[in-house]
């Protein structure tokens, strides 16, 4: 579990535009239909954003959270992963997101991605948007994956993303021949379930591929750092938010082209 149901995102700054956003309902490659939340700027200044949200899918941090992308600049939109086998309305602080997430399967999932891209293209009237992933422990896993060719993505943040196996499947590590970067990887010093060995070998591996990527570890930071309300993180989450954004810039002009060696944060 990430975020619990009353979380709010940290804010960025002043809004640099204003904003209007949506709830939809988006239908998947196998016809499944999935819930969706979009942000569209007054005046869009970037690439677009995909959000994939943590294990308890779509929820009211990952909604503001594109708010407050939209406020930079960035058309941004948050899918669900449980329209299958939980339906496309609003859910309650005590959803068993467990229960569904078993039953989210990785190709249904990777269709709702795809959908979710082709989405956010259509949003632009164009083929050549230049969309990014950026997605949260679950999703951070997710946003690595979709550095693959085929989901057409300009790079991909990942948030406390685990690279490794994971349940006997291969994680972004062992997928690293198969990426694309640029790759922007953060991450917490303190996370239990994430260790500095894993997030190494990660790093390795897709330096060993030729990956553009820049990883970025807050010393005592745990899992779940960026988030509003939590004063001793207030700095992890400034520095992230400047990181992300920055990569969004650095991703439109293209200047992320080589590998990066893993940047440490104290």
């Amino acid at each position: 579990m990430c975020y619990e149901p009353d979380a709010v995102p940290p804010v960025h700054g002043s809004p640099i535009t204003t904003v209007t956003s949506e709830r939809l309902v988006l239908t998947s490659a196998d016809g499944a239909n999935f819930a969706a939340h979009l942000s569209r700027p007054g005046r869009a200044s970037g690439p677009a954003v995909l959000v994939l949200p943590d294990n308890r899918g779509l929820s009211g941090f990952y909604e503001r959270l594109t708010e407050r992308l939209a406020e930079q600049g960035h058309t941004a939109l948050v899918i669900d992963y449980f329209g299958r086998t939980a339906g496309t309305g609003p859910r309650t602080a005590d959803f068993p997101f467990m229960e569904h997430l078993g039953k989210a399967h990785k190709d249904g999932l990777f269709a709702d991605i795809a959908a979710g891209v082709a989405h956010l293209r259509a949003e632009s009237d164009g083929e050549d948007e230049e969309i990014v992933c950026l997605g949260f422990c679950f999703g951070g896993r997710l946003a690595f994956m979709t550095a693959r060719p085929a989901f057409g993505v300009a790079g991909a943040i990942g948030l406390y993303g685990y690279p490794d196996v994971l349940f006997g499947n291969p994680g972004p590590t062992q997928m690293a021949g198969e990426l694309r970067g640029p790759i922007l990887g953060l991450f917490g010093g303190a996370d239990e379930g994430i260790s500095p060995e894993v997030v190494s070998a990660f790093g390795e591996a897709l330096e060993g591929a030729g990956v553009a990527h820049e990883f970025v570890t807050y010393a005592e930071a745990p899992h779940s750092f960026f988030e509003l309300g939590r004063p001793e993180l207030a700095e992890a989450c400034a520095d992230a938010w400047s990181r992300i954004l920055g990569f969004l810039k650095r991703t439109a002009r293209g200047d992320l082209t080589s590998p990066r060696a893993v940047t440490m944060q104290d």
